[in-house]
């Protein structure tokens, strides 16, 4: 493990770029951003021009290292080139950047009230590719709907055991069990979330650690607990469907939770900007999860 990365994903000020939407939620991603998907054919165009919109982010003079700890990339993002170099490298070389990759094949269907992910029969290859490029840590994303103890137990070890593989293989795992945040039963999954997921800790070898991704909490520094276990390198809070001045409110209240926000950072954002308009939308995006993210 590159320590230099660990200590600023470990004690950085600053918040986590999502950059990370995969086939399912990329054309959702495109039109966002301005561009029809009568614009494109076939996935290599779509993942062409996804490219871009991320390169453009990435490149941008407003996004670096000064608030931004790290970036959740696609596997595609991690595989192309940005400026001549490896995605990874030039986060960490050019921006002071920390590079994680998203691992996960998506969701299972919904059983017990939760979406554990589908297998990922290619993960030690892909483990293996990604730490030749210099990439830090993984991320993988399960969702749970209901209060039901099976179905938040069946996400939990999932995510741990894999989890547990990802650090054998030198990575940091970014340990992602969202909480739908329109569940009427939200409050009690969290309570048993932060149960299940502290007593897997115990698990986790001496010397090592991993974050946590999580929905915001519906009681304020409710995963304090988390944060402060030895085992959990950062808790990290995903936007989860709240608009960014929402998800930031919230954030605030919670302190020593960071960002990790994908939709809720590019929000405004579109192709036909020009650069300068481009820059000021993404400066001030940047300003206001980075202010929330240091409370």
């Amino acid at each position: 493990m590159n320590q230099e990365m660990a200590e600023k994903f470990r004690s950085g000020k600053g918040f986590i770029a999502a950059l990370d939407q995969s086939g399912g939620s990329t054309p959702k991603a495109l039109k966002l951003y301005g561009i029809e998907e009568s614009e494109y054919s076939g996935d290599e165009q779509m993942f062409d021009l996804v490219h871009q919109m991320r390169s453009r982010i990435i490149t941008n003079s407003a996004f670096n290292g000064d608030r931004v700890l790290a970036a959740i990339l696609f596997e595609g993002t991690m595989d192309r080139d940005i400026e001549g170099v490896g995605t990874a490298e030039y986060l960490w070389n050019t921006k002071n950047i920390v590079p994680v990759v998203k691992v996960d094949k998506g969701l299972a269907d919904e059983e017990d009230g939760a979406q554990v992910m589908k297998a990922m029969p290619e993960l030690d290859a892909l483990l293996s590719r990604a730490r030749d490029k210099g990439v830090f840590g993984t991320k993988m994303r399960s969702v749970i709907k209901d209060n039901n103890d099976a179905g938040i137990a069946a996400v939990v070890d999932q995510q741990f055991e894999i989890g547990l593989q990802i650090l054998e293989a030198g990575l940091v795992p970014i340990i992602e069990p969202e909480v739908d945040i329109h569940s009427a039963t939200k409050a009690a999954i969290e309570e048993s979330l932060r149960d299940k997921l502290a007593a897997w800790l115990d698990r986790v070898p001496e010397g090592q650690q991993v974050v946590f991704k999580l929905s915001l909490p519906s009681h304020n520094n409710f995963y304090a607990p988390l944060i402060e276990h030895p085992k959990v390198m950062r808790v990290v809070a995903l936007s989860g469907g709240y608009s960014r001045d929402e998800a930031c409110d919230i954030l605030t209240a919670n302190h020593n939770m960071i960002a990790s926000f994908s939709r809720a950072l590019s929000e405004g954002l579109t192709a036909q900007m020009s650069e300068a308009e481009f820059t000021s939308t993404l400066d001030a995006a940047i300003a206001e999860i980075y202010a929330a993210s240091i409370t």
